[in-house]
């Protein structure tokens, strides 16, 4: 079974998202890594990674999350995540993983694009 992964840009305000769905693993991860580069490069770095729709997350895309986050970092930047709620059938699997290596705690998880672009959002609890 072939999985199509996609990796989709958008703005919302000051922000940029880029919504990823599919396998994030070893095949697939050097292009959200790559994806990530070309925002920063482009100035933006405000970025929000929509991981809703990622079902399967190997230790690869784990980390391009955590490469994603110091990058962002050295440029003063921010990056949040959207992750399902905990419990979600949908894409909790992202959540789960970085919930068991215990870096979930590194990142600004949201709930939605909305709630992760506004300037005085506060990140829900691990």
């Amino acid at each position: 079974m072939v999985v199509a992964f996609n990796v989709t840009g958008d703005e919302h305000g000051d922000w940029a998202v880029l919504r990823v769905s599919g396998e994030l693993d070893l095949v697939t991860s050097p292009v959200l890594r790559q994806r990530v580069h070309d925002v920063v490069a482009e100035g933006r770095h405000s970025l929000v990674l929509d991981l809703s729709e990622v079902f399967f997350c190997d230790s690869s895309g784990v980390g391009v999350l955590i490469a994603s986050r110091r990058l962002i970092r050295s440029c003063q930047g921010r990056l949040r995540l959207i992750l399902p709620a905990q419990g979600a059938t949908e894409g909790s699997h992202v959540n789960r993983v970085l919930g068991a290596l215990g870096v979930r705690r590194l990142f600004d998880v949201h709930l939605d694009v909305g709630s992760a672009t506004e300037d005085e959002a506060g990140p829900l609890s691990a």
